[in-house]
């Protein structure tokens, strides 16, 4: 099963107060360290949705297809469209944020390896039972995801469809910690 990866990066960072894809941990920019786990985890193609052209550029620089995405004031709905329209051919395609700096590439190759085995499931990294990022979906849910609209992701099609969420567990928690606030960083 060919499953691709799309790195959702258009977000404004308004709680954040800032463009906070920016914000460094351990000197490196968030979306510079989604984009290493991401890149070696395995995937068929990999894309990254962003209005941000230093973002677009890196992104092509570490092999991912740059989606330049025009309408992200919309909200999440136009990167899941944008990420998903690069990924149509494809058996599964995974979301993830760059705003899980602790993110490992082990965690995502368990999701890739549970979704393969189960063939239709939603997989979806978790822990202890609460569901997180990154999500990976099957082909028969992009028409669904491509219907999306507004500030409203990926949690939509799955509350359409708890009985497919299989939930994969992280090696951590701090995996699932996301930033923000500028003081989430410090944490």
């Amino acid at each position: 099963m060919r499953v691709g990866g799309v790195l959702l990066a258009s977000g404004q960072g308004r709680r954040f107060g800032s463009n906070k894809l920016l914000a460094q941990v351990e000197g490196v920019p968030l979306y510079l360290r989604a984009m290493d786990t991401l890149g070696k985890a395995g995937l068929h193609r990999l894309a990254v949705c962003s209005p941000y052209t230093e973002i677009l550029a890196a992104g092509e620089n570490s092999g991912f297809l740059p989606l330049r995405n025009e309408h992200a004031a919309e909200g999440i709905s136009a990167s899941v469209r944008l990420g998903l329209s690069a990924m149509e051919d494809l058996d599964g395609v995974l979301f993830a944020v760059c705003d899980q700096p602790y993110l490992t590439t082990k965690s995502i190759i368990d999701l890739i390896n549970s979704f393969q085995e189960s063939k239709a499931a939603i997989c979806a990294l978790s822990w202890k039972g609460q569901r997180g990022n990154p999500v990976i979906f099957p082909r028969d849910l992009f028409g669904e995801l491509a219907a999306l609209t507004g500030d409203v992701g990926g949690g939509a099609v799955i509350r359409r469809h708890p009985d497919r969420l299989l939930l994969v567990e992280a090696f951590s928690t701090r995996e699932l910690s996301d930033v923000d606030k500028p003081e989430d960083l410090s944490q």
